[in-house]
């Protein structure tokens, strides 16, 4: 057998696949004679790993997260991953337990739903499920909710904060240990100090 290039092959019939087929940091290797079904079945679970991975690195964020303070910035130079993708597969893994996730769909899906109430977010997802939708329509039905419940007419305000490095990096600590985007630790708080009195 011909040694695949980069960090080698990962072995027979691993990864779910069928025996001979080979899967390396470069290369997939299949081998002559493969059947239309085992070539449509390694494209199902080519397909499967796809959209598993990205709840896979939220899962070992958040385990990181308990395990190692310092994990994002091993992350990242471990994975070359972009900062705030990590952060957002993060939020998400931690918005959804592996219980309430749903195999039809993807983490995509989930993140267009995870700022909702729980309720609301198996609502969509049920309804995206059944109805097949793509990320793109589950995201356009959620804005046309939106519009309609707010008559059409409101539009979202922008609200520009100066802030001092020291206030800045304490805010994002704070995000970061609540497991949420800055902006939505920012506006959680707000809505929390505003409901208080």
């Amino acid at each position: 057998m011909r040694e695949v290039r980069g960090s080698g092959t990962y072995g027979r019939g691993r990864l779910g696949m069928d025996t001979g087929v080979q899967a390396g940091a470069v290369e997939l290797r299949m081998p002559m004679g493969l059947t239309l079904e085992s070539w449509r079945r390694v494209g199902q679970h080519l397909k499967r790993i796809t959209e598993s991975s990205a709840w896979w690195l939220g899962d070992w964020l958040v385990y990181g997260e308990r395990a190692f303070p310092d994990r994002y910035r091993l992350v990242i130079e471990e994975t070359s991953l972009d900062y705030q993708t990590l952060r957002n597969y993060a939020w998400v893994a931690r918005k959804f337990p592996a219980s309430r996730r749903r195999d039809g769909l993807s983490l995509q899906h989930h993140a267009e739903t995870a700022s909702l109430p729980e309720h609301d977010q198996d609502c969509w997802l049920t309804r995206a499920e059944k109805e097949k939708w793509s990320v793109k329509r589950l995201r356009r039905e959620l804005r046309e909710r939106r519009r309609l419940r707010t008559g059409g007419e409101r539009r979202p305000e922008q609200v520009v904060i100066p802030l001092n490095t020291d206030r800045a990096e304490r805010w994002a600590q704070a995000a970061d240990a609540a497991g949420l985007p800055l902006v939505d630790w920012i506006a959680e708080t707000l809505d929390e100090a505003s409901t208080d009195g």
